[in-house]
């Protein structure tokens, strides 16, 4: 009988030294501490929308167990790549990579850090992945905010049915805009439209290029395009000078010198891409096999000071871009 209890005594012991390493496994996977490096390529109200929604996300899935070395390029692709390789050198446990300039600098600094990007509109262009499937492989993934680009061409039709020139502007130094302008100059043309692609190398000759464009033209389209967003304050001055609409691939260049967009919720874009690092972080998800997610829903909206200007009228369907 003793010899009985000595048994069931080792057991229990043995049982609840289990359950104290398992628990003691278990605070230590809690308390982990990670560092997040943020590339973000400029600012602007889109972007630090996306950054803020990744931040919030992650925050709230993980507590107290991340911390963000937060980098903005100002606008300086040289400069997105001293800040990733930064990161590189500083062993971080992810990178976000918040728009293009930012994602190809983070790739070209590192083949094992996972990199998520944000605010990117199409990887395939990015990085230069021929027949892209959706799923970049190795250590890249993210969200991407790409809205149709025949509904967006669209709504030149809708709001100046009598146009029948239309100047495409955008920055010649991102890839993704080329890509963006070509799909709606195709669109365009469908539609019986005369187009002519109008380029900036940077914001220094954005002025120039932006005034010619309005005297060619009866309306301009300005795609999803970083550099274009920071200047759009300046494309708004010559364009409303000119009295010449322009329709914009993203909310905040609309909100500046925009009539109309069919734009995403990039707070909500960040959001998700937040999610995604904290399964990676967690071990619950390889990179590797995340496919791109993009923006499901994404909202028509008016400028209604430019809707006033012009004389229009709001279509059914449309929301006003908040002030």
């Amino acid at each position: 009988m003793k010899k009985k209890l000595i048994s069931i005594g080792l057991v229990l012991t043995m049982i609840l030294s289990f359950a104290a390493c398992n628990a003691k496994t278990n605070t230590n996977s809690a308390d982990k501490k990670y560092t997040i490096g943020i590339c973000q390529s400029a600012q602007h109200p889109a972007l630090d929308a996306a950054t803020k929604g990744f931040m919030d996300a992650v925050n709230e899935a993980m507590p107290g167990q991340v911390t963000f070395d937060n980098q903005n390029a100002s606008g300086d692709i040289n400069q997105c790549g001293v800040i990733c390789t930064g990161f590189v050198a500083n062993n971080v446990d992810l990178i976000l990579a918040n728009a293009t300039p930012s994602l190809q600098a983070a790739a070209t600094a590192t083949v094992d850090i996972p990199i998520l990007g944000t605010a990117v509109t199409e990887y395939g262009v990015a990085l230069e992945i021929p027949d892209f499937n959706g799923t970049v492989g190795g250590n890249i993934s993210g969200t991407a905010d790409l809205a149709p680009l025949d509904q967006q061409a669209a709504m030149v039709k809708e709001f100046f049915p009598e146009a029948k020139n239309v100047g495409i502007l955008f920055c010649s130094a991102e890839p993704n805009s080329k890509y963006q302008a070509d799909v709606v100059k195709t669109e365009l043309e469908k539609n019986g439209l005369q187009v002519k692609l109008y380029t900036f190398a940077d914001s220094n000759d954005v002025s120039a290029v932006t005034a010619l464009a309005c005297s060619e033209n009866d309306v301009l389209y300005i795609p999803t395009d970083n550099t274009a967003a920071t200047c759009a304050q300046a494309i708004n001055n010559i364009a409303e000078t000119a009295n010449v609409p322009i329709i914009a691939g993203e909310e905040s260049i609309c909100r500046a010198c925009g009539v109309s967009t069919l734009t995403i919720d990039y707070y909500e874009l960040g959001r998700t891409t937040g999610q995604m690092a904290v399964e990676i972080l967690k071990g619950e998800k390889e990179i590797s096999s995340m496919p791109i997610q993009y923006f499901e829903n994404p909202i028509k909206k008016v400028n209604a000071d430019k809707i006033k200007t012009f004389g229009l009228s709001i279509p059914e369907g449309y929301v006003e871009i908040e002030k």
